[in-house]
């Protein structure tokens, strides 16, 4: 994957830097991007119009390889041991950081916001200029995906599907005890024990992800409760599942609610409900209208059925209490937002719809696809059925 880098190359001129700095390992999304390389520890890809590493001699080889970059340079080509050892690791570190940017002629730098401050004060320390890129110009760039980044979040749903597949299957053949306890092969059927079961079958299936929600009855009111203890039956349980793949580093998302028995008639008012709120969110989802379009039209659902929104009351702790989405690559959470805030849709960018309703008294239901926004509409990643009773 080439990425378009014209947006960058435009921050350099209007800030009048001479470079784009990024400091951080490979689980920085915009390290990744920008780097093309996938590395556990820190190291320094800078952009002149150009792409250049520093990195490790452990990493060396495998950045020449692998890496999108024009060039890949060693810590030992900028004699690295010998500064750490005259002047200390940290200081001896940052004349290290400073050379290799002189080398390209290089005084000035922007950088993302998250950039280590500890780096910035010892670059500015040793003669560099450092400002920080306030428009995050790589997470915008990051946003608008290429054909090939969206077949591999296509494949990263896939085994998302599966998990889910696999948590579904535990739910529908758990029986209930005389308590409403469930249980599947003799055992308690518990949320970590559903979280586990997902989190094999995505191993199988060359994801990984650092979290899953599970969460049944009340803890399903809280949306980013992960779920503990004993599963009942009568009650909704939230999964929520959002791996990445561990090849490629991209991200999918999915959210059903499923109920084994017979769940409220409240909860299931919620779960028409918010099937409802979620094909109003679809119906205005394009190219060129804004995410706070799109969120409108969900709060317009639930409010005119009678439901809170954070829209209509900031200080709500009940009904609609977060955004309608956000967007998906290499950070399960990025540029856009699906929200009260205004920014436009593009075509190629990937977004979730994820209405929901909350209550301690009912518990939570919510229902999530991961999307690709296109012109006149937009292309459905997720091919998962919404069935409430399971």
């Amino acid at each position: 994957m080439e990425p378009d880098l014209s947006k960058l190359d435009a921050l350099l001129d209007e800030h009048g830097v001479d470079g784009y700095l990024v400091v951080a390992d490979s689980d920085e999304a915009d390290q990744r991007y920008l780097s093309g390389f996938d590395a556990p520890d820190d190291f320094l890809t800078l952009y002149d119009g150009e792409v250049h590493l520093l990195v490790s001699g452990l990493e060396y080889g495998r950045a020449r390889k692998e890496a999108r970059a024009a060039t890949v340079e060693r810590t030992a080509d900028f004699d690295a041991r010998a500064k750490l050892r005259e002047h200390g690791e940290t200081e001896g570190t940052h004349r290290l950081y400073a050379e290799f940017l002189e080398s390209y002629d290089v005084k000035s730098v922007a950088t993302p916001t998250a950039f280590p401050l500890g780096a910035a004060d010892g670059l500015r320390e040793q003669g560099i200029d450092v400002e920080p890129d306030y428009e995050d110009t790589i997470g915008r760039i990051r946003a608008t995906k290429t054909d090939e980044e969206v077949e591999w979040m296509r494949e990263s749903q896939r085994a998302n599907e599966k998990a889910m597949a696999t948590a579904e299957r535990l739910l529908r053949d758990a029986e209930p005890d005389v308590d409403g306890v469930l249980h599947h092969d003799g055992e308690v059927l518990t949320s970590e024990h559903v979280r586990q079961e997902i989190e094999v079958s995505l191993i199988r299936n060359e994801c990984a992800l650092a979290e899953t929600i599970v969460a049944g009855g009340a803890q399903a009111a809280d949306p980013h409760e992960r779920g503990s203890g004993p599963l009942y039956e009568d009650e909704p349980v939230i999964i929520d599942i959002f791996p990445h793949s561990k090849e490629t580093g991209y991200f999918a998302d999915m959210t059903r609610t499923f109920c084994v028995g017979e769940p409220s008639e409240t909860v299931r008012e919620w779960y028409d409900l918010t099937e409802e709120a979620m094909d109003a969110a679809f119906e205005v989802l394009e190219a060129g209208v804004s995410g706070s379009d799109v969120h409108d039209a969900v709060c317009d659902v639930y409010e005119d059925a009678g439901w809170p929104t954070l829209r209509a009351d900031e200080s709500t702790e009940t009904g609609f209490i977060h955004s309608t989405g956000h967007g998906v690559g290499l950070d399960i959470h990025e540029y856009p937002r699906l929200s009260t805030a205004d920014n436009e849709l593009e075509a190629g960018q990937v977004v979730t719809i994820e209405p929901g309703l909350y209550d301690p008294e009912h518990g939570g239901v919510r229902i999530e696809d991961i999307v690709v926004v296109r012109e006149g509409g937009y292309e459905n990643l997720t091919s998962y059925g919404r069935e409430l009773v399971v």
